[in-house]
């Protein structure tokens, strides 16, 4: 199965957590497509730090739920805390790992959305995507990456 990933940071070196995290998904899946690095405002919280994020593809035959657990575990290697505060609002983040989408895969369990939830509305994610997997269309909508970016209000395209 074809998974697509996106990394995030908004704390310390970014560029290098970003690394650290892609060095960390290659021993765990191998042979990896990385797009180039997107820079976005945080999404769905203030905070001074900015984000860096990229998107990932590779192939595994783990299943989405494995492959989760596998993402979520490099999370916790590298001190990537919990995405919410105590009030339930995001945080910042040192790493930020989130799955986007399995190929055409459908899921919505307690645990995963297949594809994520806000695919559609995150530059941050539909870009990285866009370039990795043009021709990928979203099960449920039919859409391609570009075809969602193009949707997205003036001020989510910066």
């Amino acid at each position: 199965m074809n998974y697509f990933i996106n990394i995030g940071s908004n704390l310390g070196n970014r560029r290098l957590n970003l690394s650290r995290a892609m060095q960390r998904v290659m021993g765990r899946f191998g042979w990896i497509e990385m797009s180039k690095a997107v820079e976005s405002e945080p999404w769905g919280f203030e905070s001074e730090n900015g984000f860096m994020n990229i998107g990932v593809g590779f192939k595994s035959e783990k299943s989405p739920s494995e492959v989760l657990a596998e993402l979520q575990e490099i999370e916790r290697e590298m001190g990537g805390g919990p995405h919410r505060d105590e009030n339930g609002s995001y945080r910042d983040r040192l790493i930020d790992i989130d799955m986007v989408a399995a190929d055409e895969t459908v899921l919505d369990t307690p645990e995963l959305k297949l594809p994520h939830p806000h695919l559609a509305e995150r530059r941050f994610f539909l870009q990285p995507m866009n370039e990795l997997a043009p021709l990928w269309k979203h099960p449920v909508t039919g859409m391609t990456c570009m075809e969602m970016l193009e949707n997205l209000a003036e001020d989510d395209k910066k």
